[in-house]
C-alpha cells in the first residue's frame, strides 16, 4: 500500500484516541489507542523489505515491546502494577532503539561528541532532582528508565551526523518527542498534573514513534540501494 494511506490511516488513529481521551470517551481510547503501533508497523513493512532481518527488526521489536506498553498502561487505574509493567515494556523498547541507533552509529563511524553527552546530562540531573522528592516506592524504577530513555536520547541525537540527514532528522526529532512525552507524563502522575497532558503525552507520544519509523524507513532504505 502507498506511503499516503498509512499515514493517512495513523492520522485517524491517533486522532480518534485523542478525541477519546479529550472527551472521556473509554471506548473510543479501547479502541483507538491498541492501533497506534500496528499502523506504524504495517507502514514500517510495507515500505522496508525484509523487515524481520538486519537493522529493520529491531525497530520491529521495539515497536512490539510499545504496543504491549500501551496495552498494559490501559489498565493501570484498575491495578497500580500495570504501570510498572508497562514502564517495563516501554524500557525494553528503547533499549532495542538504542541498538538499533547504536549499529547505524558503528557503522557511519560518527564520533562521540562531548556536547550531547553533556546536554542529555544535564536533562537527567534536572529532572531527577525534581521528580525524586515525589516518587517514593517508585525511585528506582522512573531512575532507571529516566537513563534508558537518556541514553535513548544521546545516541539519536548522533543520527544528526549520518549521511542521510534527512532520515538524521526524523530520528532525532522522534527520539526528543519521546522524551518530551515521557517527561510530561512523568511530572502529570508524580509531581503537578495539568491541564490537557493526557492529550499532549500521547500527541507526542504518537508523533515521536512516527517519526522515527520514518526516519528508520528512510535511512534502511536509502542503504539498500546503495
Amino acid at each position: 500500500m502507498k506511503k499516503r494511506f498509512w499515514i493517512l490511516l495513523f492520522a485517524v488513529v491517533l486522532t480518534g484516541d485523542i478525541m477519546g481521551i479529550q472527551m472521556g470517551d473509554t471506548l473510543l481510547q479501547t479502541i483507538f489507542k491498541p492501533l497506534i503501533i500496528p499502523v506504524l508497523i504495517g507502514y514500517f513493512a510495507a515500505q522496508v523489505k525484509m523487515v524481520t532481518k538486519g537493522l529493520a527488526k529491531w525497530i520491529l521489536i521495539a515497536l512490539i515491546f510499545s504496543l504491549l506498553g500501551d496495552i498494559l498502561l490501559m489498565y493501570q487505574e484498575k491495578k497500580p502494577v500495570f504501570f510498572l509493567l508497562g514502564l517495563s515494556s516501554f524500557l525494553i523498547a528503547h533499549i532495542f532503539y538504542i541498538i538499533f541507533f547504536n549499529a547505524i552509529w558503528l557503522t557511519q563511524k560518527i564520533k562521540n561528541n562531548s556536547l550531547i553527552v553533556a546536554v542529555v546530562l544535564v536533562y537527567y540531573a534536572v529532572f531527577m532532582i525534581l521528580l525524586l522528592p515525589y516518587l517514593g516506592d517508585m525511585k528506582l524504577p522512573v531512575m532507571i528508565y529516566g537513563l534508558v530513555i537518556s541514553y535513548m536520547l544521546m545516541m539519536a541525537m548522533n543520527m544528526l551526523f549520518i549521511k542521510n540527514k534527512k532520515a538524521g532528522q526524523w530520528m532525532v526529532t522522534g527520539a526528543s518527542l519521546f522524551v518530551l512525552s515521557d517527561s510530561m507524563l512523568a511530572i502529570n502522575k508524580f509531581y503537578q498534573p495539568f491541564e490537557a497532558a493526557s492529550v499532549l503525552i500521547m500527541l507526542t507520544y504518537g508523533l515521536a514513534q512516527l517519526f522515527i519509523v520514518e526516519g528508520a524507513i528512510r535511512y534502511i532504505t536509502s542503504t539498500d540501494k546503495e
